[in-house]
């Protein structure tokens, strides 16, 4: 019986260990060369979509992104500043982006069920159309938000 008391009482503890130790690694940024960096090690700071996300989930991203007050999704509507590209993730990007802005960007405001990711190295493209970082790789394209620095 005692035994079963101090095991309902480790309980807690052990589950603060582990919620504590998954928040740090979430909390982790990457490199332009993808190597993993602490988030309070950077200044800027960007939430985008993970490429290999399926569409309904992108789309999912961008409704639930859109809803809160101080993201203007108007930049991703047909004629918006940031209409083209036309496809799911660079769309997603955008207003998964703008959320992560506006929510404080803290790293769990860029969790999106596992659909997200926070980099460091600016994901927009240049005005040639290249980039050597491996963010870029990933065909994110220039887009006036992306070129804010985030404090």
């Amino acid at each position: 019986m005692a035994a079963t008391r101090k095991s309902i009482t480790l309980l807690p503890i052990a589950l603060a260990i582990l919620l504590s130790v998954t928040a740090r690694i979430d909390s982790r940024t990457f490199d332009n060369e993808g190597k993993p960096q602490d988030a309070n090690e950077t200044g800027a700071a960007w939430c985008i979509a993970k490429p290999s996300t399926d569409n309904d989930r992108l789309h999912h991203n961008i409704d639930y992104s859109c809803r809160l007050s101080g993201v203007n999704c108007e930049l991703i509507q047909v004629g918006g500043s940031c209409f083209q590209p036309d496809n799911a993730v660079s769309h997603a990007s955008v207003a998964m982006n703008l959320y992560y802005k506006a929510a404080g960007k803290h790293h769990w405001d860029c969790h999106f069920n596992g659909s997200a990711i926070i980099v460091t190295a600016d994901p927009s493209l240049n005005d040639v159309g290249n980039s050597r970082s491996a963010v870029s790789r990933i065909r994110i394209y220039k887009h006036s938000n992306f070129e804010e620095t985030l404090d």
